[in-house]
């Protein structure tokens, strides 16, 4: 289309039909977008381009509702004289105004499916999470424990710890009614969230080795912390058996198998109008829930002493943060069923995808991720701010001394993965360059000798000048 006067204006290019579809087509929000060349980790994508009111930005509209809805409370409805009442109105009322700002403002995230406003809305809520628990960190620890009363009145009580351990008979012959209750005992809900937890788990590692290390890890954690919280008592089979092979191993193992799907599966994207059948449009809209691209994690740990320590950072946060789960509502009298624990479970399934693939980003791709991402930056600082609260709430129970064989494996195990690093990226490196320098004279001695045989003196000077340039090229 043409603009007035002849010339083809802006909104004239802008109104022009999409061009035919192409690798990494240019759809809006892609989770590529802008990034340059396709990494060889990363799926093909094919996309015609649509955008549809779905895609477009409502920052008028979301802007208009919400001046309505405020004109509303302000004109039309008369405020109630209850100062508590009051108070929570206007703090919800101002947390929902700064998520509609986020979710249309907010910049987007390297995720675009269901949509860019969804992972928009997430980060927002972990900036307020992250401004709640540094207010809970700033009071005394009685009014911290008395201020969770505020949101729910059965809070703010002591309430004893559940101890999972206890008798560990798989078969008790001594109880004639049920003679395995012990194992019905331990199947109560906690049993599915391993299941599903480890799944969305592995679904944001993206590596079979890491899950199993970090599975492993909290399960010797729990053995060593036993004695500062009773809710790590557990029975040898609910560690080994329940928790690490069929939970959280059939858990990891089906998340490879949805990784192994995910990375086959052909990412040609479709506008719903373009798509002549009805089954089509049914699967295009179940398909929406599904990655626009994909990228298969290759963390390469011992590659190089910037990755190995990354990956060690990665799994030291992910286990403080499972820590972190227990002894907060350890430490602010939450019963393990409460529905907050539940909703900062859900919080984290949410943002640690996004966080693991903005660490990888920065990992693998330092030229063009010269940042840390917005959500992986929250993370690690929620995490770190939640064990400050369990510090300052609770220093008693941290400060238990370990028992003394605990201590030794410690010690032992903290040794030999320093050992290896230093055997790794200095000892080895500082072996295979010494040997290379000796091999590179070996030569160079061989080669002088068979000039000096063939009467050539001046070559063997200038090998002997292009060697010693070479060497030092090389050092």
């Amino acid at each position: 289309r043409r603009a007035h006067g002849g010339s083809l204006g802006k909104a004239a290019l802008e109104e022009q039909s999409p061009p035919s579809a192409q690798p990494n087509g240019g759809a809006p929000g892609a989770e590529r977008d802008g990034a340059g060349p396709r990494r060889s980790t990363e799926s093909e994508v094919y996309d015609d381009g649509t955008n549809t009111f779905f895609w477009r930005a409502h920052t008028l509209t979301v802007l208009f509702i919400l001046t309505c809805a405020l004109g509303y409370v302000t004109l039309l409805e008369e405020t109630p004289q209850d100062t508590a009442y009051n108070t929570k109105r206007g703090i919800v009322a101002s947390i929902l105004v700064f998520l509609c700002f986020g979710v249309t403002q907010a910049k987007d995230g390297p995720f675009s499916r269901p949509h860019p406003a969804y992972w928009r809305f997430w980060l927002c809520v972990s900036v307020v999470y992250e401004l709640f628990l540094i207010f809970i960190l700033f009071q005394t620890v009685q009014d911290g424990r008395q201020f969770m009363k505020y949101i729910d009145p059965h809070l703010g009580v002591p309430l004893p710890e559940r101890d999972y351990g206890g008798n560990c008979l798989v078969y008790d012959p001594g109880n004639g009614t049920d003679p395995f209750h012990n194992l019905w005992d331990k199947l109560d809900g906690f049993v599915p969230a391993h299941f599903f937890g480890w799944y969305l788990k592995t679904l944001m590692i993206r590596d079979w080795w890491m899950c199993m290390i970090i599975s492993v890890m909290f399960e010797f954690l729990e053995y060593s912390l036993e004695h500062q919280l009773p809710n790590f008592s557990e029975c040898w089979w609910d560690h080994w058996i329940m928790d690490v092979i069929l939970c959280n191993g059939l858990g990891i193992y089906c998340g490879m198998k949805t990784l192994s799907w995910l990375s086959l599966k052909t990412y040609k994207w479709q506008g719903l109008w373009n798509i002549p059948t009805y089954k089509g449009k049914m699967k295009r809209i179940v398909f929406q829930f599904t990655p626009y691209s994909w990228v298969k994690f290759e963390w390469k740990p011992a590659s190089s002493l910037r990755r190995w320590l990354a990956v060690c950072g990665i799994i030291f946060v992910f286990l403080l943060a499972e820590l972190n789960t227990f002894y907060l509502k350890f430490v602010l009298w939450m019963p393990p069923e409460h529905y907050l624990v539940l909703l900062r479970l859900v919080f984290f399934v949410n943002v640690g995808g996004v966080a693991m693939r903005e660490i990888y980003d920065f990992m693998d791709d330092p030229k063009f991720h010269k940042k840390l991402g917005q959500q992986a930056w929250l993370v690690a600082a929620i995490t770190a701010t939640e064990f400050l609260i369990v510090v300052k709430y609770d220093p008693y129970t941290l400060t238990l001394s370990l028992p003394f064989y605990i201590t030794q494996c410690w010690i032992l195990g903290i040794i030999l993965v320093l050992t290896w690093t230093a055997w790794r990226f200095f000892i080895r490196d500082i072996t295979l360059r010494y040997k290379e320098i000796r091999r590179q004279k070996q030569e160079h001695r061989h080669e002088k000798d068979k000039c000096l045989s063939n009467g050539d003196g001046h070559s063997a000077l200038l090998d002997e000048s292009s060697g010693n340039k070479l060497r030092e090229r090389k050092l």
